[in-house]
């Protein structure tokens, strides 16, 4: 079973830059797409990005495109998630997340099995 683990949060000013980290505890994240979803206070949890396992290929929301970037360390069994030019409607709980169906991106969070317990990001204006 894969067990994500969230960190790096943190309060950050408008504009400013944070990069999240996600590590495997358990079973690794090879064979599995990795996702990023995110969940602002009163809103529904969201698809962020994720990141093929065989291609590396990257998806993102469109809210997010252009300013946060997703990326893997197999070695370190890892995944990060840069985000730069912050926003205060970035601010959220953001959770690392895996299907049981593998190397698949599905931007639905309810498809996801396995989850982390979040870390949360701030963003001042």
């Amino acid at each position: 079973q894969v067990q994500p683990v969230e960190s790096g949060g943190g309060l950050v000013q408008a504009g400013g830059s944070l990069r999240l980290s996600c590590a495997a505890s358990g079973r690794t994240f090879s064979s599995y797409a990795m996702h990023w979803f995110r969940q602002a206070p009163g809103k529904e949890r969201e698809f962020v990005a994720a990141i093929r396992w065989v291609i590396d290929s990257t998806y993102y929301a469109d809210s997010v495109k252009g300013r946060f970037t997703i990326s893997r360390d197999n070695a370190k069994n890892t995944v990060y998630l840069q985000m730069n030019s912050l926003k205060p409607e970035d601010t959220a709980v953001y959770y690392c997340a895996a299907t049981t169906m593998g190397d698949y991106v599905i931007r639905d969070y309810s498809s996801m099995d396995y989850w982390g317990k979040g870390t949360l990001v701030t963003v001042s204006s």
